[in-house]
């Protein structure tokens, strides 16, 4: 059978995400496009014949995972897993496999769409597990910590085997492994019901006004290029609006104070958010014993907050790239490292699938 290129697609509630394999496993190229998923399936259609017209090929090896059963589009989980299989399945040139998570004992596993009605349980929400499998691979013990747009992912590795306490994103949940924030869709509501303002405590705004990226907007941490999402109130994504919309948040106007004033409220936000997570990672670490080469592994929009909680906590912080470099005969550049962290599902299906499948000498 001759080789092809693999891509390992993850479809979430917001964003598509894709990552393309050459023939010889490295990585050539890394998309990400909005894809509001809760809007209908024909987001998704667009989504994807965007990121095909950018990869220029005939045909591929298809690796897919997803989160995107979660929206509310579909009445419930598992019609979101059958639906959105069936649509890629239809959408896509070439052979279609689908992740299948915790199912397999290397956490590699991959089944054919005709499958996926049966073990829609094993591909709900899997594409942590997707990432941990290839962090894995190259880690022996460690923290991986990926913090996208929406949520923070927390995955114990020990002795080269994700460590999980819960496979679900219900049974995760309750063991902090998944935590709902991330850096760009968080309603600031979500962060704390009070905080501190010019040397008094007040409370937060239960309203949609302003949202993690107004935050990482003025504290200049947040790249354009992974700023995809809509503003809270459909406006622009300047400073000044930014600001306009975290005063709101606690019942001002932006013209009330000087813009050094938002500046720093935001970033007493963004302490209340790396405080969060922080408890959270060392919670997770506490479940191993001290390990002189345990490594902290950011990837996502907001490896920047993963850095800081890894210094914070003074333990080695581990750059997604090192792994990524280890994997290629080429060199990537630092924007494909850049995308390949952001988009780490994307590519960790893509590699778990081409590895497979070669071997089998399937693809």
């Amino acid at each position: 059978m001759s080789r092809v290129p693999v891509i390992g697609w993850d479809v979430g509630g917001a964003h598509l995400k894709a990552a393309l394999l050459d023939i010889d496993g490295n990585l050539r190229q890394v998309i990400q496009v909005p894809c509001a998923l809760w809007r209908g399936l024909n987001e998704l259609e667009v989504a994807i014949d965007e990121v095909l017209s950018k990869f220029s090929i005939q045909t591929a090896f298809h690796a897919i995972t997803m989160t995107g059963e979660l929206v509310d589009l579909f009445s419930n989980r598992e019609v979101g897993v059958v639906e959105i299989s069936r649509l890629m399945q239809s959408k896509l040139s070439g052979t279609k496999q689908f992740y299948t998570g915790a199912l397999n004992t290397d956490f590699a596993g991959f089944v054919m769409v005709d499958e996926v009605s049966s073990l829609w349980r094993h591909i709900a929400s899997a594409n942590w597990l997707a990432s941990a499998g290839f962090i894995a691979k190259k880690v022996e013990y460690g923290l991986l910590i990926d913090m996208g747009s929406t949520t923070t992912d927390f995955v114990l590795i020990d002795d080269h085997r994700p460590s999980c306490l819960g496979y679900t994103d219900a049974a995760r949940m309750q063991t902090e492994e998944l935590v709902y924030t991330g850096v760009i869709r968080t309603p600031l509501m979500a962060l704390s019901q009070k905080i501190e303002f010019q040397n008094n405590i007040t409370s937060v705004v239960a309203e949609y006004f302003a949202t993690t990226a107004d935050v990482y907007r003025l504290t200049g941490d947040l790249l354009a290029e992974d700023d995809m999402a809509d503003t809270a109130d459909g406006k622009e994504k300047t400073v000044d609006a930014s600001a306009q919309r975290i005063a709101r948040m606690i019942g001002y106007d932006v013209e009330d104070y000087p813009l050094n004033t938002w500046i720093m409220l935001a970033k007493t936000f963004k302490q209340q958010q790396v405080s969060r997570l922080q408890e959270v990672a060392k919670r997770q670490i506490s479940r191993v014993k001290n390990n002189s080469e345990f490594r902290i592994i950011g990837a996502g929009a907001g490896s920047f907050l993963v850095r800081e909680i890894a210094l914070n906590l003074n333990i080695q912080y581990l750059e997604l790239a090192d792994l990524l470099n280890d994997t290629q005969t080429n060199h990537p550049t630092d924007a494909l490292n850049h995308w390949a962290s952001v988009c780490l599902p994307a590519y960790a299906v893509a590699y778990l699938a081409f590895n497979k499948k070669n071997n089998n000498n399937l693809i």
